[in-house]
């Protein structure tokens, strides 16, 4: 198996089954288009793609009207484009659910109100919030600087508010650095009747004030991944840790990472989260088209599947397709 720059790679394992569990659509400047005519492109180019889940990004939204209504535009015109991908008979990847964002810290009523918006914009495609956490006192070495309130996993009104995403039948999605994920465990085991998705194993950030300390920071994390493991209501998604704030350069250097380069430089992270969490709550995520930036769809789950290779069948099954399948009733 051959992946770099002048051949395109084969394809591992063609026939498994996938559900992406995480990606965008966008037009936005600095970062470019990516639509589902791209996210076409990544998912047909010989991995076996089936579903997709969207996650909310802070597109599409309205421009006019309440201000904690405007994201439900972002779940209008995903909607209207899973409708599209459904159009495809099969043939191409299904966008199967939405994961959209709310301020969860409204009050109630209020919050009831917008989250029964979102259902009505998603035409049976809801199945999550996403309120992201992640915050950063010094954000300016961040590429993707997160907008998370200060303290906002311990506040009374946004626990409250991701309580009520469990009475409603809904999960919590959530990005966050690492950090921050102490904080993140102490909100897990304070709301456990609500459904959680840990993105990109708490972020663990290289860049600024991080650089050059990867493994001072990855001793830390293995605690604090074992920690919000205990819950048994968290599961984790594996993936996103080939964004340019991760710090490993791959976007930096005019050519994209191989599949090897990702398993040799991030193996460690994969295993443990696995080992804390068990098979049984892990699932592969790409993260595009965020970590395009730094390596190719293919050689992404091709990478994947390099890491899963001593799995027996039925666990390579929940990790690329069973357990996405679960978590967000697809």
């Amino acid at each position: 198996m051959s992946d770099n720059a002048d051949a395109a790679p084969l394809v591992i394992d063609p026939k498994r089954r996938i559900i992406d569990p995480h990606h965008h659509l966008w037009n936005r400047p600095g970062f470019g288009a990516y639509t589902l005519d791209d996210l076409w492109l990544d998912t047909g180019a010989g991995h076996a793609v089936e579903k997709t889940v969207y996650i909310e990004c802070r597109s599409f939204y309205r421009e006019d009207g309440p201000a904690e209504l405007k994201p439900v535009g972002e779940t209008e015109a995903i909607a209207q484009i899973a409708e599209q991908s459904r159009a495809a008979g099969g043939k191409r990847a299904i966008i199967a659910g939405i994961v959209a964002h709310a301020d969860l810290t409204l009050e109630e009523d209020k919050l009831r109100d917008v989250l029964a918006a979102h259902e009505q914009a998603g035409r049976g495609l809801l199945r999550g919030i996403r309120h992201s956490g992640a915050r950063d006192s010094d954000p300016s070495a961040l590429t993707i600087p997160g907008r998370g309130l200060p303290d906002q996993y311990a506040r009374e009104d946004f626990r409250r508010g991701v309580k009520l995403l469990g009475k409603l039948g809904l999960s919590y999605d959530t990005w966050h650095y690492h950090f921050q994920n102490p904080d993140y465990a102490a909100l897990a085991r304070a709301v456990p009747d609500t459904l959680f998705v840990l993105d990109h194993f708490g972020t663990p950030l290289g860049v600024g004030r991080f650089a050059g300390k990867r493994d001072e920071i990855f001793e830390q994390w293995k605690l604090d991944i074992a920690e919000i493991a205990r819950c048994s209501n968290v599961f984790a998604k594996l993936g996103g840790l080939a964004m340019p704030d991760n710090g490993f350069g791959w976007n930096l250097r005019g050519r994209l990472a191989s599949s090897e380069e990702l398993v040799a430089a991030q193996r460690r992270y994969y295993m443990h989260t696995i080992e804390c969490f068990g098979v049984e709550r892990c699932m592969f995520e790409s993260n595009f088209p965020v970590d395009k930036r730094s390596i190719g769809y293919v050689e992404l789950w091709n990478a994947f599947k390099l890491l899963a290779a001593d799995f027996s069948e039925d666990e390579k099954h929940a990790l690329f397709y069973g357990n996405a399948e679960r978590v967000y009733r697809l």
